[in-house]
């Protein structure tokens, strides 16, 4: 197996503590990375790095892990700029949010949805993005979410059922009724193809009894459980969460004490998601309070069509550092190994011996410049488990 060295990197992110400065970046200055195949199997100063078949130099530029989004959802046809445009614009707008997009997904072919689905990875991916979840949720029948699934699947490991999104329209005055459809015959068409169960548990969605019994279900079929908590307002979704052992409790915008307190004692990550208060002018999530308890936070994207239509972690890491009071080295180790512990993984999200070959080369000397430099495109190459699939010499 031939081996691949890359030298001469001004600032090396790995989050190994026991490399480097020592801090939870672990960072090394004028480092080198050994890959063999698609794992890294050396790290540490540039003049030590060993011989290999293939050397590359990355000219004074920093790298940093793959960003692991931990939260999207891309299976979806349609657009609501409309929407966006009203909302923007302080104009009231009637149409049907989620459900715009469910009728437009319903219409969808599967090479439609496919489609769209891999032009938004090659998007992420271009900005760095090397491991990304998505999630269902937008047809709402058995049919439409075992296709979601089915075709998210083709994509990407990490798929999430949230046939638990809304109440279907076909169930508007039975809610009930729609839980059990989704606790039972949507639950097994969909099983086969995901690896998480999530649900919206809100107001004007799923209540606390609700959420539960969805979550309970998926756990009873092998899913892990995951929870859209507490981003409208005040509610069970993070207690809930942390009592199930759910991995994370995603947008975490308006937190008790006691919210926080049980994120911090845990092992459930508070994923959050500027892009949706970005888009929707909402209050910004207090990543700050969090991360002064002990928690664990996590960075994504929440890509969709209506409150948060961005790919880009680079962009999200700009936000949270400016609006959440993140520090850019908080930010950038909750985009990467804070990702991979809200999908629970040990093999992404580092760049360690034995860690996979995800790397991003900045065109900047400092993981610092994604906040420093809001909106420039400073990515330029991406390896993906060894392989260069972005950049100068990629896809």
């Amino acid at each position: 197996m031939t081996t691949t060295v890359l030298t001469h990197i001004s600032a090396l992110v790995t989050n190994d503590p026991s490399q480097g400065d020592g801090s939870p970046l672990g960072l090394i200055r004028d480092a080198a990375v050994v890959i063999e195949g698609d794992r890294v199997v050396w790290t540490g100063e540039s003049g030590r790095a060993p011989a290999a078949d293939h050397a590359l130099d990355a000219g004074g530029r920093a790298v940093i892990p793959g960003f692991v989004d931990s939260h999207s959802h891309l299976v979806f046809a349609g657009d609501r700029t409309e929407e966006f445009n009203a909302r923007m614009s302080g104009r009231a707008y009637s149409a049907g949010g989620i459900r715009t997009t469910v009728a437009a997904t319903r219409a969808a072919t599967d090479d439609q949805l496919s489609a769209n689905v891999a032009r938004y990875l090659a998007e992420a991916l271009r900005q760095g993005t090397t491991v990304l979840e998505t999630k269902s949720g937008y047809g709402l029948t058995v049919e439409d979410e075992a296709r979601a699934l089915r075709i998210a699947a083709r994509h990407t490991d990490e798929v999430t059922f949230l046939g638990a999104h809304i109440v279907s329209p076909d169930y508007a005055d039975d809610p009930a009724g729609y839980v059990d459809l989704v606790t039972g015959p949507m639950l097994d068409a969909c099983a086969p193809y995901a690896r998480w169960v999530d649900v919206f548990c809100e107001r004007g969605a799923f209540d606390g009894d609700q959420a539960r019994a969805v979550l309970t279900a998926g756990v009873a079929r092998g899913l892990r459980p995951r929870v859209h908590a507490n981003q409208l307002g005040h509610g069970p979704g993070v207690q809930l969460a942390v009592e199930l052992g759910a991995a994370s409790a995603d947008h975490c915008t308006h937190l008790t004490d006691a919210d926080v307190d049980a994120l911090a004692q845990s092992d459930t990550v508070a994923t959050l998601l500027p892009g949706a208060e970005f888009s929707t002018r909402a209050a910004w999530p207090d990543a700050r309070r969090l991360l002064d308890a002990g928690a664990t936070v996590a960075l994504s994207t929440d890509c969709n069509p209506g409150s948060s239509f961005t790919s880009s972690v680079p962009f999200c890491i700009a936000l949270a550092v400016r609006d959440m009071g993140m520090t850019p080295d908080e930010a950038v180790w909750s985009a990467t190994a804070g990702g991979a512990a809200a999908l629970r993984r040990d093999d992404v999200g580092r760049i360690a011996p034995g860690a996979r070959a995800d790397l991003v080369l900045l065109d900047a000397p400092s993981h610092v410049h994604l906040a420093y430099r809001p909106g420039v495109p400073l990515v330029r190459e991406v390896w993906r488990a060894g392989e260069r699939v972005a950049g100068p010499y990629g896809g």
